[in-house]
């Protein structure tokens, strides 16, 4: 398949696969798409340790690095960022937190993870600057910035390098804006995808971007798992496909067991946006975690990333709980993931959903040209 994505890239097939597992984005770089790393949540020194472990594993064929830098966060102090955040969470919060933990009976983890803190703020720029500092030290073919306008430094930057740079999109708005900015490539989500999204569905949303992009190519993400999908956003004007959720289903991706037994077993219907995990609505897997922070007793979310740090050791007792089995920490647990893993039947190699998706688009074209003549 050849257009203006696989032109600009080099790669043999217009998908792109994001995932924070560097198995997943090696092998879907290999398989004849492009890889993308999630980079937010890793230090400087782990992220250099990954794009170097990716550029050996791809023998220089193209990946990517996508952080999040959202817009509007709490602010907090420079001098010291981290304290100054902790100071801004309510004890009506905390007590909620400890409470809930406390109903489902929650054991706490015998050794509390120096740093949790950190990479619960992960999205301020005085911690996203070293990694972009680290990724614009490796080989990538694309930077991507996954929730609001990229700043100016990672521009400039791409820029000077020669790199692409990439900006997430869930309104024709928003899709303005990044092409004012001079952004090189729009992402269009729709509200089926996992993580931060909005509400416009992915089949309405699509062809409005690429109405507004002109010559800047659009990527069509949000239910996209199969070469069905694909195809779909082909005929809809995207130069591509963005994939998320379905590296889920993959044996590569570092996603706890728990989750993804929880994952095999939901329907479409699922998941829920709700900003009770990063402060801003993300589609997740519903739990009782959602329900309660939903509920009349809850203090409702704080902004990102106060929220994130409020829940980020909750978060890390429960997964524990959940992988020894604790009935309670199986009601909450829960993760990132859109609409499509009611289509989830089974765990695979992510180069076999990859060739996969690739193959099975392919078909579905031929058989839609037979259709035209």
């Amino acid at each position: 398949m050849r257009n203006a994505l696989t032109g600009m890239f080099g790669i043999d097939s217009p998908l792109v696969g994001f995932n924070r597992s560097p198995g997943v984005v090696a092998e879907v770089t290999k398989a004849g798409g492009m890889g993308v790393l999630a980079a937010t949540g890793y230090t400087p020194e782990e992220l250099d340790a990954q794009l170097t472990w990716i550029e050996q594993q791809v023998g220089g064929r193209p990946f990517g690095v996508d952080v999040l830098v959202p817009s509007k966060t709490a602010t907090g102090d420079p001098a010291d960022y981290i304290a100054s955040l902790r100071a801004q969470i309510p004890d009506e919060h905390r007590r909620f937190v400890d409470e809930l933990l406390a109903k489902y009976d929650i054991p706490p983890v015998p050794d509390p993870e120096l740093g949790s803190e950190r990479f619960a703020a992960s999205v301020g720029p005085e911690i996203v600057e070293p990694l972009l500092d680290v990724a614009f030290s490796h080989r990538i073919s694309l930077m991507a910035n996954a929730l609001g306008p990229p700043p100016p430094g990672m521009l400039e930057r791409g820029r000077r390098d020669g790199i692409p740079i990439a900006a997430l999109v869930g309104t024709p708005e928003h899709a303005a804006r990044q092409l004012d900015l001079g952004v090189d490539l729009l992402v269009a989500q729709g509200t089926e995808a996992g993580g931060h999204t909005g509400t416009i569905a992915t089949t309405v949303l699509v062809p409005e971007v690429v109405e507004a992009a002109g010559d800047v190519p659009v990527l069509a993400a949000g239910g996209i798992a199969s070469g069905r999908q694909m195809a779909a956003a082909l005929a809809l004007g995207a130069a591509g496909v963005w994939c998320g959720s379905v590296w889920l289903s993959s044996h590569e991706d570092i996603t706890s067991p728990a989750v993804k037994a929880k994952f095999l077993g939901a329907t479409s219907s699922d998941t829920v946006r709700s900003p009770a995990r990063t402060g801003k609505p993300a589609r997740q897997l519903r739990s009782a975690w959602h329900d309660e922070w939903a509920g009349p007793a809850s203090p409702g979310a704080l902004p990102m990333p106060l929220q994130p740090m409020l829940v980020t050791e909750a978060w890390r007792r429960i997964d524990r709980a959940a992988e020894q089995g604790h009935a309670g920490a199986r009601e909450l647990e829960s993760f990132f993931i859109g609409q499509v893993v009611g289509s989830f039947a089974q765990l695979r190699p992510a180069a076999e959903i990859t060739r996969e998706m690739i193959d099975d688009c392919r078909e579905v074209l031929r058989g839609l040209g037979g259709l035209a003549d």
